[in-house]
């Protein structure tokens, strides 16, 4: 199994990042074309990203300063629902908020794709935090 870490600044509260991850509207501003979200321990986690359902639950909400999700993707042999872990922690920071990500137990076939998508969608979440427009989300995953 794989793991992909990374890091972000924003120029946002911990409170104004939190809700980019744990509302409809807000995970939509910057990933996803549809969310279907319920932020508690438990509750639902549906993201459809560039036509693919992404599925799974929420498994720790500690508002403001951490969010954790079970993720896969309907259909998927090689990543089913549920099968890897997203963690989001959110520390203030002098100028904002930072954010750590750790997306773990991945197939390792899974990881270069997943490293991708996640250097697309974390800068826009940084412009999309401090309420900014990071236009239409035309992300494709690449076919290789």
């Amino acid at each position: 199994m794989a793991e992909f870490r990374d890091s972000i600044d924003i120029e946002a509260s911990p409170e104004t990042v939190f809700e980019y991850l744990t509302t409809n509207s807000g995970m939509t501003a910057w990933m996803g074309q549809y969310a279907d979200l319920e932020a508690t321990a438990g509750g639902r986690f549906a993201v459809d990203i560039a036509g693919h359902p992404v599925r799974g639950e929420f498994l720790e909400v500690a508002r403001p300063h951490q969010v954790a999700m079970s993720w896969g993707f309907a259909g998927s042999e090689d990543l089913p629902p549920g099968a890897s872990r997203v963690e989001f922690t959110l520390t203030a920071i002098a100028t904002g908020t930072r954010v750590d990500l750790c997306h773990s137990h991945l197939p390792d076939t899974e990881l270069r794709g997943h490293a991708q998508g996640w250097a697309h969608f974390l800068p826009r979440l940084i412009i999309a935090g401090p309420g900014g427009d990071p236009g239409t989300d035309d992300w494709q995953p690449s076919s290789d």
